[in-house]
């Protein structure tokens, strides 16, 4: 699992490493900057490439001249402005400002008042090496309209850690046209958690994360409230099934889901779950629903609402091991009242998607009856519906944390890296899956998989990380052979049986994509 420290917390690993290896501040700093000097080199390997370089006061801005000094000395032409405008440098910047100084081969210039801007001409490559991860307040004044000179040149842009402008661990929102729109950003270490919403990813480019070496010791022992989840951390969820075992071993699942015209629902999330390993399912919808389900489903068993069109009959939930509601079922009155009503009546494992969670938006007091410990499933436009209100994603993420704790449940609120949030303020992010994935359906195949694993006997944080992890991976392999273009839902149950694969045997699957 990979920590996501906040900007305080990585300033306190800079100074566990400096005291661990006995070390000074600049040594790390130049370690730093050989480091992402030859990643640079790696993209631009020709040494007639020019770089401007621009540099802030602090040990960002130091990063950026010794990676000036760095790029000069492989031969490729460097200039470089230092903005000192309170005449006060970081002491380790003030040290590689008297190093680069002493480059004949580089044009430096040290801005204390006017600034005669340089000319960004396409064939020119501009290191962002203003702020770092350490910025409290948007950039106003010189410094926002030098962003500005910078976004609108036609160059690649590199920035370093962070674009400069861009909160470490809070939004940025008010102030969008004062942050650099890098091509590239080279992050030291571990990604922030600004790094991982939609609505920054125009200013982030390409992510590349650059090991520095930071002390071991220190991110083990470093509490972090958020982490991104990697496949060791899965494959150590996967429970063994036992050889022995027969239907009955393996959960019976209970799925109510689907009304009149939204039967496709029903389906998705019905194949998905039986893709789990679940032992047994049953699909509780309306009658008019019959047909499809048998034809579509046949390992299913059919149970049928009263009503013919829309759920409106809380069902007994005794015999199952886990039960989720809402793909497709409508946010008609009756549905609300039964949807509710069963709510209230369950004893077992609960996923609440989609149209549930539309039902609790409009009911604002009925999130009170959801048991302690079920799972909300809310793509950011149900989460707005949840909270009646638009906003951006860091403060989305914080609301969803926010209920999770408030009414000790699990939500995982879906995007591009979908967050986990537990009742114990944990959040984890999933990095598998991608933009095909963003097609109708995928949520009632993830709400499918998730009860799947919960009727299997999965706690629910790991069928939570286990589930997301697994569909993100059925995405990333169904784009593998189909492209990202024209995936559809279905493609994700598909390959399912392909993502298991690779979790519980990364060789033999390894071997199969590669013949």
């Amino acid at each position: 699992m990979i920590k996501i420290p906040t900007a305080r917390q990585f300033q306190e690993l800079d100074q566990q490493t400096i005291a661990d290896e006995q070390i000074s501040s600049y040594d790390l700093m130049e370690r730093a900057a050989s480091a992402l000097t030859e990643h640079i080199t790696r993209l631009w390997p020709q040494r007639d490439k020019a770089f401007i370089v621009f540099a802030g006061p602090g040990n960002n801005g130091g990063d950026a001249l010794a990676i000036a000094r760095l790029l000069s000395d492989k031969g490729y032409p460097i200039e470089a402005y230092l903005f000192n405008i309170s005449g006060k440098l970081s002491e380790d910047c003030e040290k590689n400002k008297h190093r680069l100084s002493e480059c004949d081969r580089v044009k430096f210039t040290e801005v204390t008042a006017q600034f005669e801007p340089p000319q960004l001409n396409t064939g020119k490559i501009v290191i962002d090496g203003l702020f770092g991860t350490g910025l409290k307040s948007p950039l106003t004044g010189g410094f926002a309209s030098l962003v500005k000179l910078i976004n609108h040149a036609a160059t690649n842009v590199v920035s370093i850690d962070i674009p400069s402008g861009l909160m470490c661990d809070g939004s940025s929102h008010s102030l969008r046209d004062a942050i650099v729109r890098a091509n590239h950003t080279f992050t030291f270490q571990m990604p922030k958690l600004a790094m991982l919403f939609a609505e920054n990813q125009q200013f982030i480019g390409h992510l590349h994360v650059v090991d520095i070496n930071l002390s071991a010791r220190a991110i083990a022992a470093l509490p972090a409230s958020m982490s991104i989840l990697e496949e060791a951390d899965i494959r150590e969820r996967l429970r063994a099934r036992n050889p022995f075992g027969h239907k009955g071993s393996f959960g019976h699942a209970l799925l109510i889901a689907g009304k009149y015209g939204m039967a496709g629902a029903a389906i998705l999330a019905a194949r998905s779950c039986l893709r789990s390993g679940v032992g047994k399912l049953t699909i509780h919808t309306p009658h008019i629903n019959n047909s499809i389900l048998q034809i579509a489903v046949p390992e299913a068993i059919l149970d049928h609402d009263v009503a013919d069109n829309i759920f409106t009959t809380p069902f007994d939930t005794k015999p199952y091991s886990a039960l989720a509601i809402g793909p497709g079922i409508g946010c008609d009155h009756l549905t609300a009242i039964a949807f509710i009503e069963q709510v209230k009546q369950a004893r077992i494992p609960l996923i609440i998607d989609a149209d549930g969670i539309n039902i609790l938006g409009e009911h604002q007091g009925w999130i009170n009856e959801v048991p302690e410990n079920s799972i909300l499933t809310p793509h950011p436009g149900e989460l707005f519906r949840l909270i009646q209100r638009q906003t951006d994603s860091f403060t989305a993420l914080t609301e969803a944390q926010g209920i999770a704790r408030k009414y000790h449940i699990y939500v995982i609120l879906k995007g591009h890296h979908t967050a986990i949030c537990t009742p114990e303020g944990q959040t984890y992010f999933n990095m598998t899956g991608n933009s095909g994935m963003a097609t109708a359906g995928s949520g009632d195949v993830l709400t499918g998989l998730l009860l799947g694993l919960l009727a299997q006997g999965y706690t629910p944080e790991a069928a939570c990380c286990t589930g997301v992890y697994l569909h993100g991976l059925a995405g990333d392999i169904a784009a593998h052979e189909l492209g990202e273009d024209s995936m559809l839902a279905s493609d994700l149950v598909r390959h399912l049986p392909e993502a298991f694969l690779q979790l519980r045997n990364p060789s033999l699957m390894n071997k199969t994509i590669e013949q």
